[in-house]
């Protein structure tokens, strides 16, 4: 169970933007919308080796304030952690928002 008082991160959280290339593609860029306080809670870690390169993943739980304006295009960022976000469901007592989430080490 999760107290008011464990949400003790505070992140941003970024909206997309796409604006046209000139070339017949998009780029998407993000802007803040707000910060937030949050709690990031890990989860699991994964060694990735592609294109002879190696990386890793890392999944969050991360847990903020129940709103209905989050959706697995938004992502979060601490810092120069950026959280991308995978999945979002309210709290079983609906006053928290429960994101799973994944950042990416290349």
């Amino acid at each position: 169970m999760t107290a008011a008082g464990d949400l003790n991160r505070r992140l941003l959280l970024e909206a997309p933007v796409e604006t046209d290339d000139g070339a017949g593609g998009v780029t998407r860029l993000y802007d803040i919308v707000t910060t937030l306080w949050a709690q990031v809670l890990p989860l699991s870690a994964a060694a990735n080796v592609a294109a002879d390169t190696t990386g890793g993943k890392v999944r969050y739980r991360i847990i903020v304030r129940l709103r209905a304006d989050i959706t697995t295009r938004h992502r979060l960022q601490d810092g120069t952690r950026i959280y991308c976000i995978l999945a979002v469901s309210p709290s079983a007592d609906r006053r928290f928002l429960v994101i799973e989430a994944e950042e990416r080490e290349d």
